[in-house]
């Protein structure tokens, strides 16, 4: 059932011992929602918690400095920027069907979840901000960093299309609000590690065009993560560069999983709808950034993805 902010906002006064989940593969998106919502639940006097399938990358470690979740056991479930249960990861198979709410902006959510407050027109961490402003909550410094980050994260430092004028609007209130906007950027936009940079040359060194110089893509190996001493937790920043390149229309991130198959990430500007695109690859996301997986090696991902570029493009 679809419900509006008060309604959210009255089913968590409802509710105690909340398990919130964010997505596998975290991003600051999806990290924002989760912490900045279990800080606020916590102001309110209720014991809450967030977990994920993988590990929460160390620059995102401020989001979760102090957070206590003593004698906790889970009774109400709800999940933060997932569009299906199956992007939980290894979460999935232990909740699946099980969540009470999701919130959530992907015009791809599948509706899994017995409430769901959906908004597409906005970063999923402007939502959880008018929900902990429904709950009464006072926002302090540390749940102001956490949806600030989250919201910058997922407007790529506000340039994206995606960034309205509410989207500037709680951003500054949360600046007001002790948000530290100058380490966050740098942080998340300006600081890199000596193995993903190693890694971004590689992957740079080998980009591909396509379709008269429309597609570019990168791919990711398995052998390039064990050559840099890098992993897929730093390939987030991977994506954005393909479309930077002038006259690209589309750009695709292809990265190896362990197991042999591929992830695809991909960008594109406001004519190519990249969610279309993932979703003919069981896949989806955003109108401009969308992503898939191909149980497929990387050879035969890339040339399933430049057959769909040509197609889209012709």
């Amino acid at each position: 059932m679809r419900i509006d902010i008060k309604k959210c906002a009255a089913l968590l006064r409802e509710h105690n011992n909340i398990l919130i989940l964010t997505h596998a593969h975290p991003d600051g998106d999806t990290l924002g929602c989760g912490f900045g919502l279990c800080r606020a639940l916590q102001k309110c006097g209720k014991r809450a918690r967030v977990i994920n399938a993988d590990n929460v990358p160390p620059k995102y470690a401020y989001m979760q400095n102090g957070l206590n979740d003593d004698n906790f056991k889970e009774e109400y479930i709800v999940s933060v920027d997932v569009a299906t249960e199956n992007l939980l990861g290894s979460l999935a198979e232990s909740y699946g069907g099980k969540i009470n709410l999701c919130i959530d902006h992907h015009g791809t959510n599948t509706e899994y979840a017995e409430y769901l407050l959906l908004e597409e027109t906005a970063a999923a961490c402007e939502i959880v901000y008018r929900v902990i402003c429904e709950l009464g909550v006072e926002i302090d410094k540390d749940i102001a960093d956490c949806l600030y980050t989250g919201i910058s994260t997922d407007t790529g430092c506000f340039r994206y299309a995606s960034a309205t004028p509410s989207t500037y609007r709680i951003a500054a209130d949360l600046m007001e609000l002790g948000a530290d906007n100058g380490s966050i950027n740098r942080i998340m936009f300006e600081t890199k590690t000596k193995t993903y940079a190693h890694l971004e040359r590689l992957a740079l060194d080998g980009m591909k065009f396509y379709c008269g110089d429309r597609v570019a893509i990168i791919t990711v190996t398995q052998e390039m993560y064990a050559k840099t001493g890098s992993n897929e937790q730093e390939t987030e920043a991977l994506a954005p560069l393909t479309r930077q390149i002038e006259g690209v229309e589309i750009g695709i991130t292809i990265r190896e999983k362990p197991d042999g198959t591929c992830k695809a990430s991909i960008r594109t500007f406001e004519k190519i709808n990249a969610s279309d695109f993932a979703k003919s690859f069981g896949g989806g996301g955003h109108a401009q950034a969308a992503a898939c997986r191909l149980n497929c090696s990387v050879e035969e991902a890339k040339n399933r993805l430049v057959e769909k570029c040509g197609e889209i493009l012709k």
